[in-house]
């Protein structure tokens, strides 16, 4: 059934958006706080090395008449402008290596969700409710044509069929490609990964809240590359029990 929850946010691009969307998973909320800490050091470096500039300029320029001492060997200096970035790096890297770590590891996933890319729409698989390949829920993610939106939607990014998946669970996403390359990104859940023919890809996401999340495929995959969004609709357990009770009835 389309449509079937009404979503509590919508978390799309907006125009002149400068800045993240808002984090819907832990590991986005990682993202924007890793963001932020490494703008702390690059303004501090910005503004340290623009002062230098201007102030050599200032000082030696040519109608002063200064003329700059020649410095051969400073051994104070160069250990100071080679230890500083290094515990700099240093300061960087520990937090990134934390957050690279826990984007690559999956916790005991309750719920294993299958895309598979295709020129140009996605196909998605729920197999953890069915004894065989034939009892799967299975349907296919085409991009809503812009004469056939209703009132709300948004525009190049709704679909026909949403992934319908429950907050506060741990869920694995197996990706993989029938045809090119192509990338199941949604912003809000920090997810991008890609789906390459012939190998199997995974990476998984843990929903904070409800609502819905807006993606696209981030991989140039052919001429309709910008025509296969990505909807992914967060309900609550019970939402998403009746959900996949009335697609295993369609089947």
């Amino acid at each position: 059934m389309y449509n079937l929850f009404t979503p509590v946010l919508c978390d799309a691009a907006t125009p002149w958006q400068f800045g993240f969307q808002d984090p819907a998973t832990p590991v986005m909320q990682g993202i924007i706080n890793l963001h932020h800490d490494i703008m702390f050091f690059v303004v501090g470096i910005l503004a340290f090395v623009t002062w230098m500039l201007v102030r050599t300029l200032w000082l030696f320029r040519e109608r002063e008449g200064h003329v700059p001492t020649k410095i051969i060997h400073g051994t104070v200096i160069e250990i100071a402008w080679t230890v500083t970035p290094s515990l700099i790096l240093l300061a960087i890297a520990v937090p990134s290596f934390a957050l690279l770590y826990s984007m690559d590891e999956n916790v005991d996933p309750a719920l294993t969700l299958k895309a598979i890319g295709h020129q140009w729409y996605w196909t998605y698989e729920y197999s953890d409710y069915s004894a065989s390949d034939d009892e799967s829920i299975v349907f296919d993610s085409y991009m809503v044509a812009e004469d056939d939106l209703e009132k709300g939607q948004l525009r190049l990014l709704e679909v026909d069929n949403r992934v319908v998946v429950p907050v506060h669970t741990h869920i694995r996403v197996l990706l993989t490609s029938a045809d090119v390359l192509h990338s199941w990104a949604v912003p809000s859940l920090g997810v991008k990964c890609d789906a390459i023919p012939g190998r199997l890809n995974q990476t998984g996401f843990y929903l904070l809240r409800e609502g819905v999340f807006y993606g696209q495929c981030s991989e140039l995959c052919g001429v309709n590359h910008g025509f296969m969004p990505i909807v992914v609709e967060g309900v609550t357990l019970d939402q998403y029990v009746q959900w996949v009770a009335e697609k295993a009835e369609e089947i």
